[in-house]
């Protein structure tokens, strides 16, 4: 029998693993992960952005985890020689609407007590001759590194411990009684252990529903196409550069962002996403598309976002439109830049009301913990949500300034 067992290979899953085999170096602890590489999915498809927190309300978990998660992820990276760059971020205003909305965010942020600067007009050319706008935040800490990288390198480090990894093979059952919990695998296996730690992302309703949880909420697949500047573009920016986000929309809008290849890519879009793991041209999968449409939490989200909706439908389908997103602060930016580009998909957690989950959603019973949601910044924030599972999983009571995550008491 394991002592603890851990569904899920992206970052959050690598992290748990990777910090529980530190707390517990002789306990048995193993690792499962239906596809045949880590970090397949969000963490192996993201922008690979060091986020700073400052979209994030003061006294959340998000603003929390992310402030120590850029200097948990950098400390993680020295130690292991994984290339990074805080090149830092410009929030960019182009209009006076924009501009008050940036200066709300600059309140934000220094309520966050993040290290930001406020720059007019005249700063902001010096700083991005290629940019335009009434003004911009720069956020300092903003950094670009590959997170499957990271999750790769915590997992290594996981199995050097004596941590067991296994690959290519689905949960298809999990069943707790009061000594163990069981965990049947796709290849037939069974694995028993103490104590299961689920981190199923984009599935990560199905396997709660797959133990029986009783759960008020959906994962809504939000798919994310991105575009590749050409590398004559590669020095066109030497920040991120991002749009002033609307308030009322859940997505940051389309942005510039330096990768840590040396690539420029432009996005993303925030289209409805068909196939939960649908990264080609085509994505459709019928169980996906049945199961969204069968959830009244769609239908209200949706409802709710229409025009965001089609506008979102809009550019996809006819680039120009695209491009319009990005030339209202980047104008030297042609049609001829936007090459083709991996996408993503983001989980997005969709309560029955058509609620949008912004916040980490924990489902709990005596022997599992199941992480049904952990939005952005989860990346940057892989290291101190992990050692907050942690603390869950061992009975540990969380900090009051733990306490604004959701709990499901499930039985």
């Amino acid at each position: 029998m394991a002592d603890f067992t851990i569904i899920g290979g992206g970052i959050i899953g690598a992290a748990v693993a990777f910090e529980l085999k530190q707390r517990h170096p002789d306990a048995g602890i193993r690792i499962i992960e239906k596809e045949a590489r880590i970090a397949s999915h969000q963490t192996g498809r993201n922008s690979g952005v060091i986020h700073a927190g400052i979209y994030y309300d003061p006294g959340s978990l998000k603003a929390r985890f992310c402030r120590e998660g850029v200097d948990a992820t950098i400390r993680f990276c020295d130690a292991n020689g994984i290339p990074y760059e805080q090149c830092g971020k410009l929030i960019v205003a182009t209009n006076e609407l924009e501009q008050q909305r940036l200066l709300a965010l600059y309140d934000r942020a220094n309520t966050n007590q993040l290290d930001v600067e406020l720059l007019d007009e005249t700063q902001l050319t010096a700083a991005e001759p290629n940019i335009i706008g009434t003004g911009a935040i720069f956020a300092k800490t903003t950094g670009i590194v590959s997170y499957r990288a990271v999750a790769e390198a915590m997992i290594e480090r996981f199995k050097q411990a004596g941590g067991k990894v296994t690959l290519g093979q689905k949960a298809i059952g999990i069943d707790e009684d009061e000594n163990r919990v069981l965990v049947r695998l796709s290849n037939g296996d069974l694995v028993s252990t103490r104590k299961l730690i689920v981190c199923g992302g984009l599935m990560a309703d199905r396997l709660a529903i797959l133990q029986g949880l009783d759960i008020d909420f959906r994962i809504v697949p939000y798919r994310g196409e991105y575009y590749r500047l050409p590398a004559d573009k590669n020095d066109i920016v030497q920040h991120l550069i991002y749009p002033v986000p609307d308030p009322a929309l859940p997505f940051l809008g389309v942005h510039l962002t330096r990768m840590i290849d040396g690539s420029v890519t432009v996005g993303p879009s925030a289209l409805q996403g068909w196939k939960r793991e649908g990264y080609g041209r085509i994505n459709f999968s019928l169980r996906d598309t049945v199961d969204l449409l069968s959830y009244p939490g769609f239908w209200r989200v949706s409802t709710r976002f229409l025009g965001t909706g089609l506008r979102e439908i809009r550019n996809a389908l006819w680039k120009p439109s695209y491009l319009q997103q990005v030339r209202k602060y980047c104008p030297s930016i042609t049609l001829s830049d936007l090459q083709s580009c991996p996408a993503g998909v983001r989980a997005m957690a969709v309560s029955r009301d058509g609620r949008l989950i912004h916040d980490f959603l924990l489902a709990e019973t005596a022997r599992t913990l199941h992480v049904c949601n952990a939005p952005s910044p989860a990346a940057t924030s892989a290291i101190p949500i992990a050692q907050y599972i942690c603390d869950k999983t061992e009975g540990k009571k969380p900090s009051a300034a733990a306490t604004a995550a959701d709990v499901i008491p499930a039985g």
